[in-house]
């Protein structure tokens, strides 16, 4: 970690008031305890900085997707409870014991394999069941067979090495209002209740249930549980352009500088493949920003590409986004030169007419996930408080 200063190339500002901000306003609907999802680099923010930050605001957990991910949290000084949601290779079983990081058991043939490992080296791990009630992706499946996948979860707790202190579900459609999808994630919460309630009555302990993701902690704080796991939200997103929460407030803004700027005359074009060609006098300037850095090439200058402001105005997208740089038209904005600071995206821009990352996911036929989450690595996180720098996070420049 850096807390020098950082070469103004192209760099994502995270205000870590407004990750407090979302903390706070989750904590407050939920009424119960949130445990952070800081999986894909805290969706693009830096998880080191994230989760601490979290850390001392109250996150009771952490959730990530990998061993790799969990690690990173404890090399960086993390020690509340970690779970991998995904998979982890049993040969690395000393490695979770020792980091006393809790992983997700999806099937009997995975247990056994964890089971194994844990016991040829006399280690005890943590587990959550991961019950699939509809998501389909990975779980004990208790939608196609319940008794079969509440048979084998009871197995699995009897096996040696392996210590389940907790179980979860995932829902599929939360953040979808169509009646149908409701009807669905209901089907899903009470499949999953039932699961829990049939795994007690078994006599296995079950010390931390938790089913609620992002959207349907928002929409049914009353399904928390012993916790819920706060995602998107946390990085003041919404989950889905059907599901809106106020208050949320996006931490993410994307800059870079402007390194050139010439007139382009009448006939003269710009960037690959000549994409387009100046009918009028326009004032254009470089940006060095371009896919390479997460910014996707989809935006390329025409009807509906991408829109950075400059000087408070917006500046439409000329020609084909590059790997590192990209035009902008900047005709009518006074004053613009070299070195001057450009909004690729971010909150800010959204009055100005320029691009947000909702409307950029829009424009591009994706999530606002995928566009915070691809900001490429090489990209400096710089962390704001009361709107000044307090902390640099450069991945180049790590050892």
């Amino acid at each position: 970690m850096r807390d020098d200063l950082f070469e103004k190339h192209c760099w994502a500002e995270i205000d870590l008031d407004a990750v407090r901000s979302n903390f706070s306003l989750i904590q407050n609907t939920v009424g119960g305890p949130v445990a952070a999802v800081v999986k894909a680099d805290a969706y693009g923010h830096g998880a080191a900085v994230v989760a601490s930050v979290l850390e001392q605001a109250g996150a009771a957990a952490f959730a990530v997707s990998c061993l790799a991910e969990a690690k990173h949290l404890r090399r960086h000084g993390i020690r509340k409870p970690i779970l991998i949601l995904g998979y982890t290779d049993p040969a690395c079983t000393r490695e979770l014991a020792a980091g006393c990081i809790t992983q997700a058991v999806f099937s009997e043939e995975y247990a056994a394999a964890l089971s194994a490992a844990a016991a040829g080296i006399g280690a005890e791990v943590h587990c959550h069941f991961k019950v699939d009630t509809g998501m389909g992706r990975i779980g004990f499946c208790a939608r196609t067979d319940f008794s079969a996948a509440v048979a084998a979860m009871e197995r699995c707790a009897a096996l040696p090495g392996l210590r389940f202190t907790g179980i979860f579900q995932h829902f599929a459609v939360a953040d979808s209002v169509t009646e149908e999808n409701v009807a669905y994630t209901e089907e899903q919460h009470s499949l999953f209740l039932k699961v829990v309630e049939r795994l007690k009555q078994d006599g296995i302990s079950l010390n931390t249930v938790h089913c609620a993701n992002s959207a349907a902690q928002m929409r049914h704080p009353e399904w928390r549980c012993d916790l819920t796991r706060a995602g998107i939200i946390l990085y003041g997103l919404d989950p889905s352009t059907e599901v809106h929460f106020d208050g949320l407030r996006p931490p993410m803004t994307l800059k870079a500088m402007v390194t050139y700027v010439k007139e382009l005359a009448p006939g003269q074009s710009v960037s690959y493949g000549r994409t387009f060609t100046a009918a009028t006098p326009r004032t254009v300037a470089t940006v060095c920003v371009g896919y390479a850095d997460g910014y996707p090439r989809m935006l390329s200058g025409t009807q509906g590409g991408g829109v950075m402001s400059v000087h408070g105005r917006p500046a439409p997208v000329l020609g084909r986004v590059c790997m590192d740089q990209t035009l902008v038209d900047v005709t009518g904005i006074p004053g613009v030169r070299m070195g001057d600071e450009v909004t690729v995206f971010g909150p800010d821009n959204a009055a100005l007419g320029a691009d947000t990352a909702d409307t950029i996911a829009e424009k591009t036929g994706t999530i606002n996930y995928e566009i915070v989450c691809g900001i490429a690595r090489r990209v400096p996180r710089i962390y704001l408080q009361s709107g000044a720098p307090v902390c640099i996070w450069n991945d180049l420049e790590e050892t």
